[in-house]
């Protein structure tokens, strides 16, 4: 079988990669029997590229229509949900994981908790200035994201915690004492709940309201220590770490390969020469573009106190 390369953010917490995105990726890559092998890429931390899996001149990149795993699906890669896709209890379970749960995650790591495990996550390897401002940028994009306003703040979170208990009382009852979701088999939902849990358990604190909610169901933790022992534990030469800390998500199979190079040296092309000069200033943009961050939401406030003041007067 042809092998894959899986590029992810990197390892930390004791996981092959933290990040909520990459992590379900690996482990359906693991259940379907794809051989893989791990590398990180460390330049572009709020790359919505990321986790992107390439060989040779294949390459498809989370921010395509559906996603990874969707794509792996329809190029006939992996499929592991055949004959589960109109399964009406798979496809409200689905729902529910790819919703509530991704919310009660995405919540957590970045307004429920103090935040520091998103920054060990995402930005711990940029200069401090830079790592600081691109995770205020951040947490300014997930409220936008989840709706929540200085109004609704308490309501959104009140919900968003209803909803993962919910959720993770459904999938308890849901999966009882099999090995797996559905038909005691690993599909999709599998991959995509154990890489949630697993951030949950060893990515989020103690103090994580999100965690003491996993933790209220002892089936789901028995399930999510066992397959980690099994895929991550057990270790493989799949998830020996490799870093391409300079790589970048390329456009196009003609950018750049992951395979070692065999040939003898030769002249790169403009295409190749423009590329490697964006790389290089990839820290001067980011900077560029806090900087303009900083400056819109500075006067987005002083916009709101002369409102304030004008109703006072």
């Amino acid at each position: 079988m042809e092998e894959y390369t899986l590029v992810v953010r990197k390892p930390c917490f004791g996981l092959p990669t933290a990040c909520p995105s990459c992590l379900p990726v690996f482990f359906y890559l693991k259940f379907a029997n794809v051989p893989f092998h791990l590398a990180y890429n460390l330049t572009y931390p709020d790359s919505d590229k990321i986790p992107y899996i390439e060989s040779g001149e294949y390459v498809t990149y989370n921010n395509e229509k559906g996603g990874i795993i969707e794509r792996l699906k329809e190029d006939r890669i992996a499929d592991l949900d055949t004959e589960l896709h109109s399964v009406p209890e798979w496809i409200s379970t689905k729902a529910m994981i790819s919703s509530w749960l991704a919310d009660a995650i995405k919540y957590e790591l970045w307004l429920g908790t103090d935040g520091s495990s998103a920054e060990t996550i995402y930005y711990s390897d940029l200069p401090w200035p830079i790592g600081k401002i691109l995770f205020l940028k951040q947490l300014h994009k997930v409220k936008q994201e989840l709706g929540i306003t200085k109004d609704n703040s308490e309501k959104i979170e009140e919900q968003t915690y209803k909803r993962a208990s919910l959720a993770f009382g459904a999938l308890s009852s849901r999966l009882e004492e099999q090995n797996f979701l559905f038909e005691n088999r690993p599909s999709s939902l599998d991959a995509l709940f154990l890489g949630q849990a697993l951030i949950t358990l060893q990515a989020l604190p103690e103090t994580s309201v999100l965690r003491s909610k996993l933790l209220e169901h002892e089936n789901l933790v028995r399930y999510v220590d066992r397959l980690k022992t099994e895929f991550v534990d057990a270790g493989s030469s799949s998830s020996v770490p490799n870093y391409p800390s300079s790589a970048a998500p390329r456009r196009g199979p003609s950018n750049w390969s992951s395979k070692p190079k065999s040939k003898p040296k030769r002249e790169k092309t403009k295409e190749e020469k423009s590329f490697q000069r964006r790389s290089k200033y990839f820290l001067v943009a980011q900077l560029v573009s806090v900087v303009l961050f900083v400056t819109l939401m500075a006067r987005a406030d002083d916009a709101e106190i002369e409102l304030d003041d004008e109703g006072y007067e």
